[in-house]
């Protein structure tokens, strides 16, 4: 048994962050059904899977659509929504990632639904939120991290602010606060009987990962330099250094101790002072010694490979880290050991790679049960398992309500 087999989740999302939402939910057994537009119905697509062969393959390494099922269904059309809304009635959850106002004007907003369906749970995730003198504005991820403080916090001193991956509000922030938000709910389902709205913003969650830096500015006015304070490496021991192969280890050395371990294991014990202080956390910014300590110990890392160094660094306990090509990942034995690269048989396509699940749980753990479908591959599936005999699903489909 899965420890979330009983739950049902619709999907009415267009981008990876809430596909990634309900993945991570449906590796613990919940039963998604994925709804997407009828392509003749309207509305926009980044990318429509059925587009090309190309395509259609990648789907099979398409990890944030796997253990779902799709359906096609066009909620412009009073046929197509009457099909949501008979889902809708036996759902536990629906995760919609429309911009505010969009999923009223269809029909098919938390008002409407739970009124079909008390229990439901109906978690939204926007750019803003529901409410704000934001909410209806466009954006992405860069767009939330400037707002949220984050993004003027990365980079080198002197130069502009470094994009980041968008990790940050989209994937750590929307993705999963909706599922703490989902299954904070579902918990307060089982002693209320009732479900409730979520409204899950990609800026406030950036707010959230920001914590540990604005109680600090709050407490003492930190600013946090850009590049220049404890954790930005602006100092020797938070940094990464170059090898003699032209690729970079990383170096974690916040405690005192472990700069120690690093300074024996490099030889220059004359460098240990140039540890952490409380103040780097603050104001500080370092000076011309520190800088100079910095140059020391990039000099000396320029003298092994990083694969050597790594090996050299773990026997004297310092935190280090190599710092892989994308296409090293796959390689590395921790993350083979802990499954976090898996690797399927594809009838056509052969060994298919997907990431693993990072929840572990000892009595009830994830799994892959099945690839992402195509662009409603399960219609017919999906409306039979709802009552619709054959003749109805073909009539349906001509009507243009299903795809």
């Amino acid at each position: 048994m899965q420890v979330l087999e009983d739950i049902k989740i619709i999907e009415l999302v267009h981008m990876p962050p809430g596909e990634l939402c309900s993945m991570i939910l449906g590796d613990f057994g919940a039963d998604i059904i994925k709804v997407e537009a009828v392509p003749q119905a309207g509305g926009r697509k980044l990318i429509d899977p059925g587009e090309s062969e190309a395509l259609k393959s990648f789907m099979a390494y398409n990890a944030t659509n796997r253990n779902k099922k799709s359906i096609r269904l066009n909620l412009k059309s009073e046929e197509g929504k009457q099909v949501f809304y008979k889902l809708a009635r036996e759902a536990d959850v629906v995760i919609e990632g429309f911009r505010p106002g969009v999923a009223g004007r269809m029909g098919v907003d938390y008002a409407t639904i739970s009124k079909l369906n008390p229990r439901i749970v109906y978690c939204s995730l926007s750019g803003y939120g529901q409410d704000g003198p934001y909410s209806q504005n466009p954006g992405h991820d860069i767009n939330y991290i400037s707002i949220a403080g984050a993004l003027n916090l990365i980079g080198w001193p002197g130069s502009p602010p470094a994009i980041p991956l968008n990790f940050l509000a989209d994937f750590a922030g929307a993705s999963l606060h909706g599922v703490m938000g989902i299954l904070l709910a579902l918990m307060a389902r089982q002693s209320s009987g009732k479900g409730q709205f979520v409204d899950i913003s990609y800026t406030d969650s950036v707010i959230t990962l920001m914590t540990f830096f604005l109680q600090q500015h709050y407490a003492a006015g930190t600013k946090f330099p850009r590049g220049a304070w404890g954790l930005a490496g602006g100092y020797p021991y938070y940094q990464t250094y170059e090898t003699s192969d032209g690729k970079r280890i990383s170096l974690g050395c916040v405690e005192p101790w472990f700069w120690e371990n690093l300074c024996r294991a490099i030889g220059r014990d004359d460098l240990k002072k140039f540890s952490f202080k409380p103040d780097h956390f603050m104001q500080a910014q370092p000076d011309e010694s520190w800088r100079q300590a910095t140059e020391e110990v990039k000099k000396v890392f320029l003298t092994k490979t990083r694969d050597e160094w790594f090996e050299i660094l773990c026997k004297y306990d310092v935190p280090a880290g190599k710092v892989y090509e994308i296409d090293e990942v796959a390689g590395d034995p921790q993350l083979l050991h802990r499954k976090m690269l898996l690797e399927f048989d594809h009838p056509k396509l052969g060994k298919v790679r997907q990431p693993g699940i990072a929840i572990k749980l000892s009595q009830t753990p994830g799994s892959v049960r099945s690839m992402a479908p195509y662009s409603g591959e399960n219609t017919d599936e999906v409306m039979k398992s709802l009552g619709y005999a054959k003749q109805d699903i073909e009539s349906l489909r001509k009507a243009n309500a299903i795809g």
